[in-house]
């Protein structure tokens, strides 16, 4: 079974409870996220999320992960499958990691993995440029300590 790795970071001076706030305010996303322009459900491992994806140059995507972790200002973990499981898999992980009582360490990372996951590595290009556009937007909007 073929795998494949997509991570980015960056340093934000924020603390962790600020990005956390951000990152997990759902309804609020869609305003300051490029990449992810939707998303919506219950924050707790095994409740299943509704999220829309726009990848740079990309049609949208929407998906239904099931949500493996949420750890309150260090990580929201998920899992998402393309029509089934071990077709086209992807573990989708936001890790935060205080460097100081102002500053933030957050990383943005997803392993893909399944039968289709050579031919469809084209599309992992626009998938870590989202990342890093979703990141950067985020650096953004928790430096400039908007509640």
């Amino acid at each position: 079974m073929a795998r494949r790795q997509i991570e980015t970071e960056i340093e934000i001076e924020a603390p962790a409870s600020r990005i956390w706030a951000h990152l997990t305010d759902f309804s609020r996303m869609p305003q300051w996220n490029p990449f992810i322009t939707s998303i919506s459900g219950t924050l707790s491992p095994g409740a299943r999320l509704s999220i829309e994806l726009s990848p740079p140059g990309k049609r949208p995507m929407h998906f239904t992960p099931d949500i493996l972790a949420v750890r309150r200002n260090r990580e929201l973990r998920w899992q998402g499958h393309l029509f089934i499981g071990g077709i086209f898999d992807g573990e989708h992980y936001f890790l935060l990691e205080s460097l100081s009582e102002s500053r933030t360490r957050f990383v943005q990372g997803e392993t893909f993995s399944g039968l289709l996951v050579g031919p469809l590595s084209g599309m992992l290009h626009a998938t870590q440029t989202g990342f890093e556009a979703m990141n950067l937007a985020l650096k953004q909007v928790a430096e400039r300590r908007i509640p």
